[in-house]
């Protein structure tokens, strides 16, 4: 369907290197986007520009920046303009997590889950939103998480990051719909990546996690293909705002 499709857009994804901000890079790609793939490392994304060169339809290319330096994440989002002339779709996918009890949670972890999580999140919308407004339109696209909804246990930062995600999704929908930018984000249910290795291996915690979503089982990083063209595309044109659950049900429980 011609709603769908992303031919001549330009998209710039965080955390594209492996998990869902690479399978979300490589969604795009497929829908017609060109994309840049972000990561924390030089050449970091090499396997995800790989795959979507092998697709021998759009143009690809990569940057790089710490998300815990402003000023790294600043010059990143300038570059990223620069490369096409502009940017259609930005997806604010990277992240981290730290786990401990609230007790004896290090401020310091605190503060670097908070700062690349939220706050390079809110650079790039903040920088690359402003040329989307000049420029007459385009689409960001944050990741939430099942923990915009609840509390979690032992990742307090995450949380308390994930919350705000939710609330500057609808801040910046508020101000900058009026100006053809849409602002959404996915809150991704228990999918496999490394990030939730921890509670895969924990047989107790995996267990529970299952029985409660509908599907039965894990979600995979494909399951989240379609949600981000969707919200990347001319179809969600009257979405504002939204955090879409990609859970297989989970909140439903």
């Amino acid at each position: 369907m011609p709603n769908f499709s992303l031919a001549g857009k330009r998209a710039l994804v965080t955390g594209a290197s492996r998990g869902i901000g690479q399978a979300m890079a490589i969604a795009l790609a497929e829908a017609g986007a060109d994309v840049i793939c972000a990561s924390s490392s030089e050449q970091g994304c090499n396997n995800t520009v790989e795959q979507i060169r092998a697709l021998g339809t759009v143009n690809v290319a990569q940057v790089n920046a710490d998300l815990s330096d402003m000023q790294a994440v600043e010059a990143m989002a300038e570059q990223a303009l620069t490369l096409w002339g502009g940017i259609d779709i930005l997806v604010n996918n990277g992240g981290t997590i730290y786990r401990e009890p609230a007790v004896s949670f290090p401020l310091d972890a605190w503060q670097k889950v908070l700062t690349v999580n939220l706050d390079a999140a809110f650079l790039l919308s903040q920088k690359i939103g402003k040329a989307m407004i000049d420029q007459g339109g385009g689409k960001i696209i944050n990741t939430a998480s099942m923990l915009s909804y609840s509390g979690g246990i032992t990742v307090p930062a995450y949380t308390a990051s994930k919350h705000a995600i939710a609330g500057l999704t609808k801040a910046l929908a508020n101000e900058w719909g009026a100006s053809n930018v849409q602002v959404n984000a996915i809150a991704p249910g228990y999918i496999r990546t490394d990030n939730t290795q921890a509670l895969q291996d924990d047989e107790k915690r995996s267990t529970e996690i299952c029985a409660r979503i509908p599907a039965g089982r894990w979600g995979e990083t494909e399951d989240l293909k379609g949600a981000v063209v969707f919200l990347a595309s001319p179809a969600s044109q009257y979405i504002n705002g939204h955090v879409l659950a990609v859970d297989g049900g989970f909140l439903a429980r």
